[in-house]
């Protein structure tokens, strides 16, 4: 029943802006019209400033999409093509932007070691980029102290791993260890299908991501201000928006 109500039409109804400038940039990235992003795009600056295009058209059509795929109705192949076409706006925006555009923060993403999936931590990557922080991708089957090094190089807002396995989960905890012992507060966010918000939670600096969508969610939080601990404690309202 929740599917038949939520279509890309109805979603589009409710979230996509009144401003029909506006709205034309965010229906190519809900309806995936990457041979139309482009024209829309630039005819949108010829009245609107860059950002207003970037935060209120693109990332707003990208905002549905991840709607969408949150309620089943679009998949990674409808995700990877609507990031594909907010890329090319995002492109075209950006070179009006002077100085160019400032990324929230920089996040580190990986599969934990010996894991080699990762479709959901690329679907996150798409996630945090369309929401505009600066994605550090080290790719799947990352060793442990390999993902602590990059921790110590670029300090980021917070690292996330994937683990499709219960053999490779572990490798969560071991990087909070080694990282805590350093006197690092990073954040270290575990997800995948192995791994649930208890385990998450049983280890020191451990934060929790169940589905893509939720990852800028409580990115915002984190750069809010909010430690490790406050995102645990407030973890149900932070998922839901609030």
């Amino acid at each position: 029943e929740s599917q038949n109500e939520t279509t890309p039409e109805a979603v589009a109804k409710k979230m996509l802006p009144a401003d029909p400038i506006l709205r034309e940039v965010a229906e190519t990235v809900l309806y995936m019209k990457f041979k139309e992003v482009g024209p829309a795009t630039m005819k949108a600056l010829q009245t609107k400033q860059p950002l207003d295009i970037i935060n209120n058209g693109l990332v707003v059509g990208m905002e549905c999409v991840a709607k969408l795929y949150a309620e089943h109705i679009y998949y990674l192949p409808e995700i990877m093509m609507a990031a594909k076409t907010m890329e090319i706006g995002i492109a075209l925006a950006e070179k009006q932007v002077p100085g160019g555009l400032q990324p929230k923060a920089t996040v580190i993403m990986h599969a934990a070691e010996g894991d080699p999936h990762d479709i959901g931590k690329n679907i996150a990557a798409v996630m945090m980029r369309a929401s505009g922080y600066n994605v550090i991708d080290m790719g799947r089957d990352v060793p442990i102290v390999d993902a602590v090094a990059k921790v110590e190089e670029v300090k980021p807002l917070f690292i996330s791993g994937t683990a499709l396995m219960t053999t490779t989960m572990t490798a969560f905890p071991a990087e909070a260890k080694i990282l805590k012992e350093k006197g690092y507060n990073t954040p270290v966010m575990g997800c995948g299908g192995a791994v649930n918000r208890d385990f998450a939670n049983s280890y020191d600096l451990g934060i929790y991501s169940e589905k893509a969508p939720q990852t800028p969610l409580i990115a915002q939080k984190l750069l809010d201000g909010y430690d490790w601990k406050a995102v645990r404690e407030h973890w149900d309202d932070i998922v839901n928006g609030q």
